[in-house]
């Protein structure tokens, strides 16, 4: 007999992608398949409801478990657009994550990434975990995985 598909207590995460984030390169994509999370591309053509949502961000005050009921809107982009592709966002409360270490090996020469950037797949998994909610399968897909969980002191 099939388990029976558990609901999460939480709100779909909403990932917003740059239409030119290559999925190849994409640290969150493999996630697209999951029931709770909910993936859109830039520019968003027909907007889900975001009352009651936080966003991942460079700045801002931290993540807490203050914001467990909340959802999470993840903007998933370089550096060089997620400014101007934030613009759309402004509205919805910004939550930083601080003190974490990326192992995603960036190389931009040209835009410089702030000292807390993360991979998308990273802050999500930061954010869950600071939120109470389960860790399992969301680094199922990502190569710097172990070098991630090693640095920050976490276990999946």
């Amino acid at each position: 007999m099939a388990k029976p598909t558990q609901i999460p207590n939480y709100p779909p995460t909403v990932v917003v992608r740059h239409p030119n984030e290559k999925p190849a390169k994409c640290s969150i994509w493999p996630l697209r398949h999951r029931a709770d999370f909910v993936f859109l591309v830039q520019p968003v053509k027909e907007r889900p409801p975001l009352e009651g949502y936080v966003r991942l961000a460079a700045e801002g005050p931290e993540l807490s478990k203050a914001d467990a009921e909340c959802g999470l809107l993840l903007l998933d982009s370089s550096w060089r657009w997620l400014g101007p592709m934030s613009r759309e966002f402004l509205a919805i409360p910004p939550r930083s994550l601080h003190g974490y270490q990326t192992a995603y090996p960036r190389r931009s020469k040209l835009f410089a990434d702030p000292a807390n950037g993360l991979a998308s797949v990273e802050a999500l998994v930061l954010a869950y975990d600071i939120l109470g909610r389960p860790l399992a399968g969301l680094l199922d897909h990502y190569r710097w995985a172990d070098e991630f969980l090693r640095a920050n002191g976490l276990t999946v």
